[in-house]
């Protein structure tokens, strides 16, 4: 079965590189034959028509898609016909080149390898100018943020990789073609070799894979300030293709791996329509008090802060009918999360102090011990002397 389909691509070869008689017109054969009889005279004329043939090609290819490509602004097009350029020349020259060898007297085994060296050159430049290409078009679908979110500078890396081997792949499964080698053993070793390497590596690949969809998902950008289910909180300053950094309020740095991070609750504090964040207040006060002059005390102290943002306007809310109190919640919005420790801090501080000034009583748990009876007292016996 093997042994057939070399024996056809050999044909394919042939055919490919096959006589230059085969391509013109019949009435032109007799001068053709003619000049066969010189197989010199007859390979450095296919060779130059080749030549001139290759270069009014990639002309008429280049002028051709310059007045198409004058319609759009960028610079894309022109560089996709710079690449596209040398390839296609060497693939015009390169199949007169080898109807050229043909009109010499070689072997058989001779001129089947010299068709294959040309065939192999030319799978090579394919494959490297197909690196560049893939390199331009990654890099101009990252600058499309708003059409193509999953491919970012960040990911641009890992679809390159995975483009170049597919290419490498394809290279080389054709070059093995053209030289009759077996891929299929090749095929099966890399498979075994493939889930060797994914067993080894089965942690790195997953924090990989986990990093890629993150940065595509974009749970979190950074400067976003996030929680996570594991207690970890801070700002998010690098987001990589491995591990995530957070920086905690005490300036310490804590890398954790994708992999973890991609299976955890994530609470985005910086996430949602804006930026800005709710700080809630909890306040007791006694039973008896008049509530809505709590209300008025504890918005008046929200409202004078200036840090506290007006709109969203600050609020007072009644919630429950405690054990010991009347339990109240003030609610207001900051700018970032990451205030959020301190202006609490501030607001409880005005809160207590505008409650005393007010007269209204926080109350606290205080209990009442009532002995009923003591226990009766023993003396100790009297000793005689």
């Amino acid at each position: 079965m093997w042994q057939q389909q070399v024996t056809e691509n050999e044909q394919d070869l042939t055919t490919l590189f096959g006589g230059f008689g085969q391509f013109i017109p019949e009435s032109w054969h007799p001068y053709w034959q003619q000049i066969q009889q010189f197989p010199l005279l007859s390979f450095v004329i296919l060779t130059l028509l080749g030549y001139v043939v290759a270069k009014l090609a990639v002309l008429i290819f280049s002028k051709s898609f310059n007045q198409l490509t004058k319609l759009s602004k960028n610079e894309v097009d022109d560089q996709l016909i710079e690449i596209l350029k040398r390839p296609i020349f060497l693939t015009l020259f390169f199949l007169f080149l080898g109807m050229a060898i043909k009109t010499i007297d070689l072997s058989a085994g001779l001129e089947k390898g010299l068709i294959r060296f040309l065939a192999s050159i030319l799978v090579l430049v394919w494959m490297f100018r197909g690196f560049k290409i893939l390199t331009l078009l990654l890099n101009t679908l990252s600058k499309l943020t708003h059409k193509y979110e999953i491919i970012q500078p960040k990911t641009i890396p890992l679809f390159d990789l995975v483009g170049k081997l597919l290419l490498i792949g394809l290279g080389s499964y054709i070059l093995l073609l053209l030289w009759g080698v077996d891929p299929t053993a090749w095929l099966a070793s890399a498979g075994v070799i493939g889930i060797a390497v994914g067993f080894a590596a089965k942690d790195t690949l997953a924090n990989l894979f986990s990093g890629f969809f993150i940065i595509a998902d974009t749970p979190y950008k950074v400067g976003d300030y996030v929680n996570l289910d594991s207690g970890e909180r801070g700002m998010v300053t690098q987001v990589g293709m491995r591990s995530t950094r957070l920086l905690t309020r005490d300036d310490i740095e804590i890398t954790i791996p994708n992999n973890i991070i991609g299976n955890a609750k994530i609470v985005n504090e910086t996430g949602g329509r804006w930026e800005k964040s709710r700080v809630r207040i909890p306040v007791g006060v006694a039973y008896g008090a008049d509530v809505r002059q709590v209300c008025e005390v504890l918005k008046a102290c929200a409202v004078n802060h200036k840090e506290v943002l007006n709109d969203p306007e600050p609020r007072v809310r009644m919630r429950s009918f405690g054990a010991s109190s009347l339990d109240f919640e003030l609610l207001c919005w900051i700018n970032e999360p990451v205030l959020r420790g301190r202006l609490r801090h501030e607001l409880f501080m005005d809160v207590y102090e505008a409650l005393n000034e007010a007269g209204i009583e926080i109350p606290f748990s205080q209990h009442d011990l009532y002995i009923k009876e003591l226990p009766a007292t023993h003396k100790p016996p009297e000793t005689s002397a």
